[in-house]
């Protein structure tokens, strides 16, 4: 069905006592659109509110991983509507040419967004004047943007994939990424995109915990193809790893640094402060038979690294 308007859209959540999951993928329910560009704002003071701007081609969901905010839209015929997000399983989608800004800020909140495209400053449109002569005359598009955008060429391709993950995966492996940061008096700003310029893979799945008990743990599995950018959007938490021979941990506490995790490591993941936020961008679509939940038979699938 063709998506023109802005709208509220339901995002899938998976309840569980030791903190909720809810997900987005390329082609996935709750993402009328193939994921280029994520992003998240954070540290907004009260009061303030993030300038408004639109896209000549870009579609968006805009999610509330933590606390709320106001999204106020205007369409190219001038009607504004103001909707106000506080769950992080409801996203707004937000199509071309739609002028938006963001607004009403609680304290801690952290907006996440999506977008169907890298950045491109060309596509942006910065003065609201600018945008209503365009929209006056622009022709709106009226189909669904694609779903799914190409496999990850030479220059993307996740460069420690591995034919036999679990017997060349090392915990060396993993490392903490600055992250670019955008500093602004209004809310910083940091940013992931499918360009090959800092991840080594495209970004296909985003999925995100909240609602964590202070003593939970989560993670409790390794991957056989899927690596994992694993970022605290808000609070503080520990990713356990090991190989099977050795185990590293880290400890994440800030928006704008995130843990590269390649496939064949066990992870856990507990220590999640008040108010945590787990946020995590995958290379990989879900699938239950990339996932190793036994601990066992990751020892089995990792023995040729022990005496």
């Amino acid at each position: 069905m063709p998506r023109n308007e802005t709208e509220i859209i339901r995002i899938a959540r998976v309840e569980d006592p030791r903190g909720n999951l809810s997900f987005v993928q390329n082609g996935g329910p709750g993402l009328p659109f193939g994921i280029r560009r994520a992003y998240w704002i954070y540290d907004v003071p009260g009061g303030r509110d993030r300038h408004g701007h639109a896209f000549r081609s870009s579609h968006e969901l805009i999610v509330a991983l933590s606390g709320s905010f106001d999204v106020v839209a205007t369409a190219p015929d001038g009607t504004t509507t103001r909707h106000h997000l506080c769950r992080s399983y409801y996203g707004l989608y937000v199509p071309p040419m739609t002028w938006r800004a963001l607004d009403n800020f609680s304290t801690n909140s952290v907006a996440l967004v999506l977008s169907s495209t890298a950045y491109d400053p060309g596509d942006y449109i910065e003065d609201f004047d600018t945008f209503s002569a365009e929209a006056a005359t622009a022709i709106r598009p009226d189909t669904q943007p694609p779903q799914e955008p190409p496999r990850p060429t030479a220059g993307t391709t996740d460069t420690n994939a591995a034919s036999d993950p679990f017997a060349d995966s090392s915990v060396d492996s993993c490392t903490i990424l600055d992250l670019p940061r955008i500093v602004h008096p209004n809310g910083s700003l940091t940013f992931q995109q499918n360009d090959g310029s800092q991840l080594p893979f495209d970004i296909r799945r985003v999925y995100y915990l909240y609602d964590i008990p202070g003593d939970s743990s989560r993670g409790g599995h390794a991957h056989r193809r899927n690596s994992s950018l694993i970022v605290a959007a808000s609070g503080s938490f520990e990713v356990t790893l090991s190989d099977g021979a050795r185990s590293r941990t880290f400890m994440l506490n800030r928006p704008y640094r995130g843990l590269y995790v390649p496939p064949g490591l066990w992870r856990e993941i507990g220590n999640f402060s008040s108010g945590a936020v787990c946020l995590v961008l995958t290379s990989e679509l879900f699938s239950e038979d990339d996932y190793v939940r036994s601990r066992d038979l990751f020892l089995d699938l990792t023995a040729c690294k022990r005496p």
